[in-house]
């Protein structure tokens, strides 16, 4: 049944004849058996086009979509409503030049929101089950890094126990590199949810947890659960999107992974309810755990990964991820995720801490904060990312988001004043979209068969730049004039990627992702 229908009328004054020849001509539909046309809208949501022509020259154009999207149907239908009406006015403009035997009219631009392919209702629905798995678990693992200062208090621990406890949760990726090999040997389904379970149990434990070293070994199970899931839930967004998309399924999937961030800053205000105000948040993303029956049912195994499953016997060799093909990819790439990871880390995960003690904001003014320079402007940049480096290309729009985002970041750990407030909301639009174009890169520089374990290999060089950044940040900062300038220091790291490793990497925009990463076809080692 449609589940989105958009009718738009109007008379053309010719033969009716001629106008059936237009529509045949200039938009190439096919005669129905009733004497109507049919065929797919220009757009790229996947609306079908119907077209009724009647005696009198009065011609109906109407727009609809078939099939039923999981979770984000409302919104996947709100775009499919903004588009309707637009391709709607163009064709019917189309029609009238075709009629009129003048040139076709210039086509709508394309919103920013809308994919620049095709996206089949199939497609759109697997996409949309993945990004609520990355909202499901970006809620469960941002929530230590929102309420660290809260969590410390309530255990008398100091900034160097803090930096500690989030360096010793990164021990987790070792759990996750397990977890990102097996979804190339089982599949990114399988995998997935039993991550998702993991992160929202461990929560659990969190919340009641009774010292704080119990605390810390359960988010060390739920960073490992959650780097997990944003590692295979990745990679699957990309290998479900049509060629020409991938970027763009990216940037869904970070808007998803913002909104679980956002949900985490929401509940932020509970940690001022008292000394242990923060285990209610914790508590409730226990509650995730409630989706997986959904997840079950809505989930699917990515069809790329099931082509590769039923011809490649040999799936997830690390061996593969090393060799003369892939190996300098994956040491620029293992190095650019160190080098970043050395200034986001501390940057993302010691910031509230920075506010509360250099800047005495309470807990609610730091969900402020978050809202007005990570809300909105995380939106732009993810967009502006996905757009861009489909456009641009990944290299540059790496580039230049991590000098934009490094600069201003560091100027933000060094500032005060309205200047606290402007230099994050420059740093976050520049850090999403660069870190999406050098996310794609990850993706697509590995086949099918490795990409997991690929990309689990990465994450444990990223979390082991995450520690030396922590480490160095909370250990150095009484020799360098406060934890602000120590954090800012880090930012010099990012700095050297941009610059020295990204520029070396191969561009892979406009490319089939089988011609980047070719998938081994035979089944011999």
């Amino acid at each position: 049944m449609p589940h989105v229908r958009r009718r738009l009328e109007t008379a053309y004054a010719a033969d009716p004849s001629a106008v059936r020849l237009a529509l045949g001509e200039s938009l190439a539909l096919e005669a129905q058996p009733d004497g109507s046309f049919a065929g797919p809208l220009s757009g790229t949501t996947g609306l079908a086009l119907r077209v009724t022509v009647a005696a009198n020259s009065h011609v109906t154009f109407e727009a609809a979509s078939e099939g039923k999207i999981p979770y984000f149907g409302w919104f996947v239908n709100l775009l499919r409503q903004i588009e309707a009406r637009r391709e709607l006015r163009y064709t019917a403009a189309r029609v009238d030049a075709a009629v009129r035997s003048e040139a076709e009219p210039e086509p709508p631009r394309r919103l920013s929101l809308l994919p620049p392919v095709i996206f089949t209702s199939e497609q759109t629905a697997r996409l949309a089950a993945i990004a609520v798995v990355a909202a499901a678990a970006s809620f469960c693992g941002a929530l230590f890094t929102q309420n660290g200062d809260a969590v410390t208090d309530t255990f008398h621990r100091s900034d160097a126990d803090l930096g500690w406890a989030l360096a010793i949760s990164r021990v987790g990726v070792l759990v996750s590199l397990i977890a990102a090999g097996l979804a190339d040997r089982f599949g990114r389904r399988r995998t997935l949810l039993i991550c998702v379970a993991g992160a929202a149990i461990a929560n659990g434990v969190t919340a009641v947890a009774p010292t704080f070293d119990v605390f810390t070994v359960a988010q060390l199970f739920t960073r490992a659960f959650v780097n997990a899931v944003l590692v295979i839930a990745g990679l699957a967004a990309v290998e479900e999107a049509p060629e020409g998309a991938r970027a763009f399924a990216l940037s869904m999937f970070g808007l998803a992974f913002g909104l679980g961030f956002a949900l985490s800053v929401i509940l932020l205000p509970l940690a001022d309810l008292g000394a242990n105000g923060w285990r209610i948040a914790f508590a409730a993303s226990a509650l995730v755990v409630l989706l997986i029956p959904s997840l079950r049912r809505h989930l699917q195994e990515t069809a790329r990964y099931e082509r590769v499953e039923a011809r490649v016997d040999k799936r997830g060799r690390v061996r593969e991820v090393f060799d003369r093909q892939y190996g300098m990819r994956f040491l620029l790439l293992g190095l650019a995720a160190f080098l970043t990871n050395i200034f986001q880390a501390p940057s993302s995960q010691l910031a509230n801490r920075y506010l509360h003690h250099e800047h005495h904001f309470s807990n609610s003014q730091v969900a402020l904060f978050r809202s007005v320079t990570a809300g909105v402007p995380g939106i732009i940049g993810v967009l502006l990312g996905g757009r861009l480096s489909e456009s641009r290309g990944r290299r540059p729009v790496t580039i230049i988001g991590l000098v934009i985002a490094s600069g201003f970041q560091m100027m933000f750990f060094l500032s005060g004043g309205v200047w606290l407030w402007i230099t994050p909301t420059i740093a976050i639009v520049a850090a999403l979209a660069g870190g999406l174009a050098l996310g794609a890169l990850d993706t697509e520089l590995f086949p099918t068969e490795v990409r997991g374990t690929s990309n689990g290999f990465l994450l444990v060089c990223g979390v082991f730049g995450s520690a030396v950044g922590l480490i160095v940040a909370t250990n150095i900062k009484s020799s360098v004039g406060g934890l602000g300038t120590a954090i800012a220091l880090c930012g010099i790291a990012p700095l050297i990627a941009a610059c020295f490793v990204v520029p070396r990497l191969p561009e892979t925009a406009d490319r089939p992702l089988d011609d980047i990463s070719p998938t081994e076809l035979g089944t011999d080692d």
